[in-house]
């Protein structure tokens, strides 16, 4: 059995980053997200082998970490909810089934993610088995070189670095169980110095020949690349089969949805306001079961600063004025306004148009110059109503009432496919079967898409084949999708409900990227291709279109008052959002203003900010709690190497004679960590006597006699400690040896 000191704590390090290289390439080339999961997992297994511990705990803190895992990969339930593990072990029982039958496909997320723990467990077992008992691990090294270097020639995978990480660690574990076997063959002693002589050499060795790879020149390949030899000759695939991966961004075909993209962080347009929204392009209406199209084109003209007509906000609905100045980038090559939902004015346009045009169809702003010919918006003012809607109101709404709304106009939004799947509707009955209004069902048909089920992917997206429906496919096989996916599927679901949607697309808010100036408060945000996104309007009678954001992990926060009356203040001032303030305009505050009011504000400031900060990081803030638990159990596992050092730093400064008795204390403690425990009721010169006849040596005793003099008289002579702290060094240093 190899100690557990340093070097063996080396030992297990460098099998740590041995298997960690398998875990590497993962995420880059298979689907698997959250990897720190698994390295976290990695690391607990090692320690607990590491410290030895008893296999009840090793079996219970790996298993409690799979638990906790899969819940928060897979789960909106808290740990301890009974809900998701009763599900889950019922996911488990099924996915024994789907092996038995072969159906490997068919195997669900959750129970892969068990298997691949388990996977794990088995790795750490075999590599402990490996340097504990055989003390060999070059087979483990050598398949490590293989994997790597396979990945390298023939994915994306780039293991330039890993290379010489993996060279690294395996000559080190190597080199250590080397140096175990001829200890263990050959009886031979392993006093610390003994094994620094090994190890030094070894290092230099590993570090020169590290650096002499990489100095070195490196010849041409002499066969070439056989990815695109393989590629090339490939003739078997269909081409109408093919996957085309298309470019993120907004486009204007929407007639078939489905497949992968590629994302793309060109600008598209940057816009300065009071806070991030949502930017709209257009809106369609006609669902043909493998993606959409306009019912149809009514253009109206307009002029520069008149009322934009589009109606989407009823004059019922309470609103904030606000204006966005936008400025779009040089590729920007569409004729198309984007704009905020409540637009009313579009202002100082550049280049200056002759008249702009909406359909209100779609609701697509076109720009025209003076000579009739599509002209493309450069700078722009908008100036917009932004609405604050009352729960009170948007409950309303039961059912389709003739009288209310129009049936032509109902009948266009709640327009589906003939041959539309009937699970989609039974699933969309299923959801919303307790929910009394249009509202409640809207609301749960969004939040049914945020199950751990659903997955957003831009890579691995299905395209329908001839005889699917793109909304039943995602539903009900794939359920792994981007933003089309996820709003199209909503807006399918209600209208079987026949609940009036329309499907709209345009940008996200984007990322921020500067204030505007020293004194405003407004910022300047960016957006690129890449928050090119579509989402969900829902009509009630009231309340005009409300936008519905069903796409996991995207928010559109629109501004809803829940209060008992359903009142809000009429003052937009209180009521907008609070813009973010820059750190001269916090330093400029009103000093007259209470001070307790702005405690509070503060402490709530950051109090917001520390809960986003841990939610952001809380990963990465387990992984150093666990590697900092893993450092404070060595160093205390280890505290009879280090201690006495430390002792000796500390009182070899001191020089008063008190300090004698702070040190003869600490030396009792040091004699109990070395094995050297004083027995219950035994006198101090009967134990100082023991420590003699251990040591061979009457400094102990002599110490003792200094200690009780002081102890009994509270004084001794000038110089005392100097001359006891030679005895003193003495007996701690013996310890040490």
């Amino acid at each position: 059995m190899i100690k557990r000191d340093f070097s063996s704590f080396l030992l297990y390090t460098f099998s740590f980053l041995l298997l960690s290289e398998w875990l590497r390439p993962i995420e880059q080339l298979t689907e698997t997200d959250h990897i720190e999961m698994f390295f976290i997992f990695i690391v607990i297994s090692f320690a607990s082998s590491y410290f030895h511990l008893k296999w009840i705990w090793n079996y219970s803190i790996k298993t409690l970490f799979i638990l906790y895992a899969i819940n928060q990969l897979h789960y909106d339930e808290g740990l301890f909810d009974s809900t998701w593990m009763s599900a889950f072990f019922r996911d488990i029982m099924d996915n024994f089934g789907l092996i038995k039958a072969r159906n490997w496909n068919g195997l669900s997320n959750e129970f892969r993610t068990l298997l691949f723990f388990v996977l794990l467990w088995l790795m750490v077992y075999l590599i402990n088995y490996w340097i504990l008992n055989r003390k060999r691990i070059f087979i483990f090294f050598f398949m490590t070189l293989v994997y790597i270097t396979v990945l390298d020639t023939f994915t994306p995978y780039i293991a330039k670095f890993a290379i010489v990480r993996t060279v690294v660690a395996g000559f080190a574990v190597m080199g250590m169980l080397t140096f175990y076997r001829i200890v263990q063959k050959e009886n031979v002693s392993t006093e610390p110095t003994y094994l620094r002589k090994w190890m030094v050499p070894l290092a230099v060795m590993i570090s020169l020949s590290v650096v002499a790879g990489i100095a070195a020149p490196k010849a041409a390949p002499i066969w070439p690349d056989p990815v695109p030899y393989f590629t090339a000759n490939n003739d078997k695939v269909p081409e109408d089969k093919a996957s085309i991966v298309n470019r993120i961004g907004y486009g204007t075909n929407d007639s078939e949805l489905g497949g992968p993209f590629i994302g793309d962080n060109n600008r598209v347009f940057q816009y300065e306001g009071n806070g991030k929204n949502y930017w709209k392009m257009e809106t369609k209406d006609v669902y043909t079961g493998k993606g959409w199209l306009a019912s149809g084109t009514t253009p109206i003209t307009f002029r520069q600063e008149d009322l934009v007509p589009v109606f989407s906000v009823p004059d019922t609905v309470e609103t904030i004025k606000e204006s966005s100045r936008v400025v779009t980038s040089p590729e920007y090559n569409f004729n198309f306004l984007m704009y905020p939902a409540g637009i009313s004015k579009v202002l100082k346009m550049l280049p200056e148009g002759d008249r702009f045009e909406i359909d209100t169809t779609n609701e697509r702003i076109s720009l025209f110059s003076k000579d009739n010919v599509p002209a493309v918006p450069q700078v722009f003012t908008v100036e917009f109503e932004r609405p604050k809607y009352k729960a009170s109101d948007l409950v309303q709404t039961i059912s389709y009432d003739p009288t209310i709304i129009n049936e032509e106009f109902y009948q266009r939004y709640t327009l589906l496919p003939e041959n539309l799947p009937p699970r989609v509707k039974e699933l969309a009955e299923e959801i919303t079967a307790a929910k009394p209004n249009w509202y409640d069902k809207a609301k749960a048909v969004e939040s049914y898409f945020g199950r751990s089920a659903f997955t957003y992917d831009q890579k691995n997206v299905a395209v329908p084949d001839t005889e699917d429906d793109y909304v039943d496919q995602f539903l009900f096989e794939t359920k792994r999708g981007y933003c089309d996916n996820f709003s199209t599927s909503m807006a399918v679901m209600l209208r079987t409900l026949g609940i009036p949607t329309r499907w709209v697309k345009g940008f996200t808010g984007g990322d921020f990227l500067k204030y505007s100036d020293e004194t405003s408060g407004t910022q300047i945000y960016e957006v690129t291709n890449n928050n090119a996104h579509s989402w969900v309007e829902v009509y009630f009678p009231n309340q005009g279109w409300v936008p519905f954001e069903p796409t996991k992990g995207f928010s559109n926060e629109i501004i809803i008052n829940y209060g008992a009356n359903g009142q809000s203040s009429s003052n937009n001032q209180e009521t907008s959002p609070t813009p973010v303030k820059k750190p001269q305009q916090e330093e400029i505050e009103d000093p007259n203003k209470v001070n307790d009011s702005k405690s509070f504000f503060d402490v709530k400031r950051i109090w917001e900010e520390t809960t986003l900060f841990l939610k952001n990081n809380w990963k990465r803030i387990v992984f150093i709690i666990v590697i900092a638990a893993a450092v404070v159990g060595i160093l205390y596992r280890i505290r009879g190497k280090w201690v006495p050092y430390s002792l000796l730093v500390i009182y070899r400064f001191k020089k008063k004679d008190e300090n004698i008795s702070a040190a003869y204390l600490a030396l009792l403690e040091q004699f109990e960590r070395y094995g050297l425990k004083r027995k219950e009721n035994q006198t101090l010169r009967n134990y100082a006597r023991y420590i003699d006849s251990f040591f061979s040596t009457r400094e102990m005793s002599q110490l003792t006699a200094i200690y009780e003099n002081y102890l009994y008289h509270q004084q001794l002579p000038k110089g005392t400690w100097k001359e006891s702290y030679e005895l003193w060094e003495n007996l701690i240093k013996k310890t040490i040896a």
